[in-house]
């Protein structure tokens, strides 16, 4: 029998990562969501091709509304949700809190904690229901340490983290696990996204460092995911060799 999974964020960096980690060891089907629905169909197609069942939302997860509906429209096949990795986040901008961009501060708001509670919240009802099921929320070092000019992002970040213990506590009673994964520097779109499409500045902050990739993520999703049934892995805070903290980084070159 193989568990079902919804990956929200699903067609770039650690979201894409994870796809493919789990579509390798088998067993598992997939319930891709992302905005692009390019990417998201290109990714389901080569799944497909190694044969892993997936069934693909274009889903933007910041519209509550678009998130129940497209719960309520899976197929009856697909409506029993084993596994959920809330993914979906990004950080935009790097300024001072008085000098921040409010388009930027509800971008982070709105993706980072609104979408992952509407995701959830659509979800896990019905792990409630079945007694079963794991939640992965993707966070961030961001949600440990506090660093200049990052305010907005690390308070969302924050928050993913104390909203992780939280489900943990409530949903206890019910045999649903849920652990949060907190990376520091990944090598991914993720500086891009920042910048606002400034391919220069996005690369010079994994200049001279070995940043870790996002398939060191998905394998410590899938660590998580395998695990017997009576071990629940609370937190992973996952660094490259090159840094210490949010902030201190070794740049060797």
């Amino acid at each position: 029998m193989h568990r079902t999974v919804l990956l929200t964020g699903a067609s770039a960096g650690i979201g894409e990562a994870i796809a493919h980690a789990l579509a390798a060891i088998g067993g598992y089907r997939l319930i891709l969501t992302a905005r692009r629905a390019d990417r998201l169909e290109a990714l389901a197609q080569e799944l497909r091709q190694k044969g892993t069942e997936c069934h693909c939302i274009v889903l933007d997860v910041r519209s509550r509304k678009a998130v129940n509906e497209a719960i309520e429209a899976l197929p009856a096949e697909w409506r029993s949700i084993d596994v959920l990795i809330n993914n979906a986040g990004l950080a935009a901008g790097l300024d001072a809190i008085h000098t921040g961009d409010h388009d930027h501060w509800e971008r982070m708001i709105d993706t980072n904690l609104k979408g992952l509670l509407w995701v959830t919240r659509a979800v896990v009802p019905g792990m409630v229901k079945s007694n079963s099921g794991h939640i992965i929320n993707i966070g961030s070092i961001a949600g440990r340490e506090v660093y200049a000019n990052g305010n907005v992002y690390c308070a969302t970040k924050h928050a993913v983290h104390a909203l992780s213990r939280g489900m943990r506590m409530d949903l206890l009673p019910h045999r649903i696990k849920v652990t949060n994964i907190a990376p520091g520097l990944v090598e991914t779109e993720f500086s891009l996204v920042r910048f606002d499409g400034d391919a220069d500045r996005a690369k010079r902050v994994y200049q001279g460092l070995s940043a870790l990739t996002a398939k060191d993520i998905a394998d410590c999703a899938v660590f998580a995911l395998t695990r017997p049934a009576h071990v629940n892995i609370d937190e992973m805070l996952v660094m490259c060799t090159d840094q210490a903290s949010a902030t201190m980084v070794n740049r060797v070159g």
